[in-house]
């Protein structure tokens, strides 16, 4: 992302606002194994390439792969966009459905009526980060028995000062542009703003800010916060994203025409 920056001529203020961890207790990833294994998953909903990618080493410990290829032949498996596809094919495995961009939840669903209904279906979803519990509602009151697997979770940084000096900066007034590149990014800048008091002072420092978003996802928990949108790249990817914000800061900054 520095990079990416410095090539638009960009001065990059780079801040982590979340770590990966692995959950301590992966008692619903093997649940899902033995249903899968012994009983039946009709369909495996894959939401990102990380947890794909965790869930099926996680297996592997557990089960033959031979045996949990057979189990898989009888699943419908559905890849949330590109990051689950191509973990998938580093496995040698192809999904059923792919989801087409932006990649979202309701584009998800779409995707799943246009194939078949899914009532009296056994629907294992993979989580990552947090939970959505909107997709889980939709599948639900269209009749499945829903499973979440959560494989990973995000927590904030060990070290709080790196994005506490980064708000600073953006409540001051110093930083015009700013790139949400995660929907969990935003969650832990509210956590951490509503610890120090400066909810509001953020707020309205993000009135003479470009807010870009990565896309829908992020989008959507950004709108749940009241923040402003300024811009959504035409594809929901990094340099796509720093690129068109490049291009169209100028004219979407306060006071700019």
């Amino acid at each position: 992302m520095t990079r990416l920056i410095e090539r638009y001529g960009g001065r990059p203020l780079v801040t982590p606002a979340l770590r990966e961890i692995p959950l301590e207790d992966n008692s619903a990833a093997l649940k899902f194994g033995v249903r899968l294994t012994t009983e039946r998953i009709d369909i495996l909903i894959l939401l990102t390439g990380v947890g794909t990618t965790a869930l099926f080493d996680l297996l592997k410990s557990r089960y033959p792969w031979s045996t949990i290829v057979a189990a898989l032949k009888q699943t419908v498996i559905v890849a949330r966009g590109p990051k689950p596809v191509a973990a998938l094919k580093a496995l040698q495995l192809q999904p059923t459905l792919t989801v087409p961009e932006p990649n979202t939840w309701v584009d998800l669903i779409s995707t799943l009526d246009e194939y078949r209904p899914v009532k009296g279906l056994r629907v294992a979803v993979q989580e990552y980060g947090v939970s959505n519990p909107e997709l889980l509602e939709a599948l639900k009151e269209r009749g499945a028995e829903v499973f979440p697997v959560p494989i990973y979770k995000w927590a904030l940084p060990h070290d709080l000062e790196p994005l506490r000096r980064a708000l600073d900066r953006i409540i001051a007034g110093e930083v015009p542009v700013l790139l949400i590149t995660n929907a969990a990014q935003v969650e832990h800048v509210m956590r951490v703003l509503e610890q120090d008091g400066k909810v509001e002072p953020f707020r309205e420092a993000l009135k003479k800010t470009v807010v870009a978003s990565i896309g829908p996802t992020a989008s959507e928990r950004l709108r749940q916060h009241g923040w402003p949108i300024d811009l959504e790249p035409s594809h929901s990817k990094m340099g796509i994203l720093v690129k068109e914000a490049a291009e169209r800061t100028a004219s979407l900054l306060p006071g700019q025409s």
